[in-house]
Formats: structure tokens, C-alpha cells, sequence
């Protein structure tokens, strides 16, 4: 069954704990944290203290975007504060494949990222070293963006691409109960739902909208 990561930059950053208890309770697999810089893409979100922080109270795994640039030096900081999973850009640095092994090496599930405009074929050599590969379904930087509908493609065919190789495919950005079905029969098996489950007024009803 498909897994769904609420992101927390869309979550209410006045009750974070209280928000964390909300999305598991609610049937959440994984918390998803973008980790923006104002450099790589225009904006800023979390640092290390708050991604500490939202593990003290989480009893489900971190899904950590790492959105910034360079992201080498970062990557053992995030382990010791509780991810689970750090994906990369492949657009952010020279050497993506040395990062994912280094993820790798840390215990941690690795992750490539891409952003819309960038082909699924730049991550063809990754496969080797990535467990999930997510696909920007809407140019990074901000929540409440509308979904791209050329994701669906993308998607397709980076499944082809994995064929039966045990790597998932996350889709970041725009996804909802209007949507989240034909992601699903296009191969996603991980969907990262920010404004579609914390503007809800039930939680549970949402998350459970997108499986």
C-alpha cells in the first residue's frame, strides 16, 4: 500500500508537537521535512534544532529534503538528529552518487530528488545506491503550489526505468485526493501531502482520502 508523508511546512509551526501527535494519530507513515537554505531554492524552512525537536515527539520515521546546496557537509548532522531517510538534489551537487553511498553507509535510506525540469534520466547511473527517488511535482521552495500534470509521465517512465529493482518513488508537491489515485497506478509508492491533510479539519479522513 502506498505510504503517505504529510509535510511539515505546511503544518501549524505554533503547535508542532501537537501537529506531529495529530498525523500519526491520524494514520501518518513518515514525517516529511524540507530543509531549504534561500540558496538552492528561494526560501527557508527548518534547521537542525526543530528536526531534533519534531523526533523527540515522532514515533514514525523522518523522511528529510534536504533542499540545499552544498549538502555534503550536512549529511551526518541530519543523521544524529533523527532522520531515517535524506534525499538530495541531483541538480545540487557534483557528486550525488559519493552522497547516496555516504546515506548509505549511516545506516539510512538514500534518496535522489529532481525538480520538474530536470529529465528522469539524470538518475539513471543513482539506481544503484538510491532507495527512493523523489519527483518534484512542483518547483521547490514553497507549499500550496499547484500540481504539474506532466508528473504523471515522469512518473511512468522512472518506473519502467527502476523496473523491478526495490526503490520507491516520491511524489513532493501539489498532491491530493484529486490526484493521488492515477499517481498511485503510475507507480508511486510514497506521497508527500502538505496543505491537503493540515488545512483539513480531520486529519485521519485525509490522509486516508489518498491511499
Amino acid at each position: 500500500m502506498v505510504q503517505i508523508a504529510p509535510s511539515m511546512l505546511a503544518c501549524d509551526f505554533g503547535n508542532v508537537a501537537a501537529e506531529v501527535r495529530a498525523v500519526e494519530a491520524g494514520g501518518a507513515d513518515m514525517l516529511h521535512i524540507d530543509i531549504m537554505d534561500g540558496h538552492f531554492v528561494p526560501n527557508l524552512s527548518f534547521g537542525l534544532p526543530v528536526v531534533e525537536a519534531m523526533n523527540r515527539v515522532a514515533s514514525i520515521p523522518l523522511d528529510v529534503h534536504l533542499m540545499i546546496a552544498p549538502y555534503e557537509p550536512y549529511l551526518e548532522a541530519f543523521r544524529d538528529v533523527g532522520a531515517a531517510r535524506i534525499a538530495v538534489h541531483v541538480e545540487a551537487g557534483d557528486h550525488p552518487h559519493r552522497a547516496l553511498q555516504a546515506i548509505r553507509d549511516m545506516g539510512l535510506k538514500s534518496g535522489i530528488a529532481l525538480n520538474p525540469g530536470t529529465p528522469v534520466e539524470s538518475v539513471s547511473a543513482l539506481l544503484s545506491v538510491a532507495d527512493q527517488v523523489v519527483v518534484m511535482s512542483v518547483n521547490p521552495g514553497f507549499g500550496g503550489q499547484k500540481f504539474i500534470p506532466e508528473t504523471f509521465a515522469r512518473v511512468a517512465a522512472l518506473k519502467t526505468m527502476i523496473g523491478d529493482r526495490d526503490i520507491d518513488i516520491e511524489i513532493d508537491g501539489g498532491v491530493g485526493e484529486g490526484n493521488a489515485r492515477a499517481l498511485i497506478e503510475a507507480g508511486a509508492t510514497i506521497l508527500v501531502a502538505g496543505t491537503s491533510v493540515f488545512k483539513a479539519d480531520d486529519y485521519g479522513p485525509a490522509i486516508s482520502a489518498l491511499r
